[in-house]
């Protein structure tokens, strides 16, 4: 991770689970990580942590509301005028809403399109652009999506949110073949966890109760597991692109 070290990565969904951990462990490898959600007093209270480890790397938290445009632009003149450049954009953020298909909110439907979609499209087009423009060679985009961008489960809750991530699939490797015409470089990575212990579920059923229950009786992935992937994926030489990671608990079914 050497090579990292002083860099500039930016990490959406940062204020808790996932993006929190990859955020962190960012930080302790050297890098300046800016991190964004809608949450700021969450994102104030990682950075206030970080700081008091007085790690290598550094943490700044902008309030950014992804199914923005405008929001997102802002975010990335604030990251301009701060720091110049990006090396690294790690799309983490995502929801789900319990929406079936045949009964499902159009509202809900939107905002999993706008988030876990548009949003991460948006980002993308920014963080290379700005890549671009420094001339970096080395950078890398990293999606973290989902097992459910794979196989459908029998889950009419969470079939709308699967399509979303089956998008995300075949926008990461449509992304390849582009920065591959350009010679650009650039490095696209899709990391796709099974069940992660996060307020994921929490957050889809609108329960606390109910959120955790799936992960009463199975040994589940952590938020750390998967941002060590990350830091072994960045890890890689540059001759060395890993386009697909599917991580599953080891007793998962599907």
């Amino acid at each position: 991770m050497d090579r990292w070290v002083g860099r500039v990565a930016l990490v959406t969904g940062s204020s808790v689970g996932i993006g929190r951990a990859i955020s962190a462990s960012l930080v302790e490898h050297g890098l300046k990580v800016v991190g964004c959600a809608r949450n700021i007093n969450q994102l104030n209270e990682l950075e206030a942590e970080l700081s008091a480890k007085k790690l290598k790397g550094s943490f700044k938290g902008i309030k950014c509301d992804l199914r923005r445009e405008s929001d997102i632009k802002s975010m990335f003149e604030e990251i301009k005028s701060t720091f110049g450049r990006i090396d690294i954009c790690i799309n983490n953020a995502g929801l789900a809403k319990d929406a079936p298909l045949i009964s499902g909110d159009t509202e809900f439907w939107r905002e999993m399109l706008d988030v876990n979609v548009t949003a991460l499209s948006i980002c993308t087009r920014e963080s290379i652009q700005l890549m671009q423009t420094n001339n970096i060679s080395d950078g890398h985009i990293i999606h973290v999506s989902s097992m459910s961008g794979h196989r459908i489960v029998p889950s009419s809750a969470t079939h709308f949110y699967g399509a979303t991530k089956f998008a995300v699939r075949a926008l990461a490797e449509g992304l390849r073949q582009e920065l591959r015409a350009i010679n650009s470089g650039i490095r696209i990575t899709l990391v796709s966890p099974g069940m992660v212990e996060t307020e994921f579920a929490v957050r889809l059923t609108n329960s606390k109760e109910k959120g955790f229950d799936p992960y009463a009786d199975t040994p589940c992935i952590k938020a750390e597991d998967i941002s060590q992937i990350v830091v072994n994926i960045l890890q890689m030489p540059a001759h060395v692109e890993i386009n697909d990671v599917l991580v599953r608990p080891t007793f998962q079914t599907s």
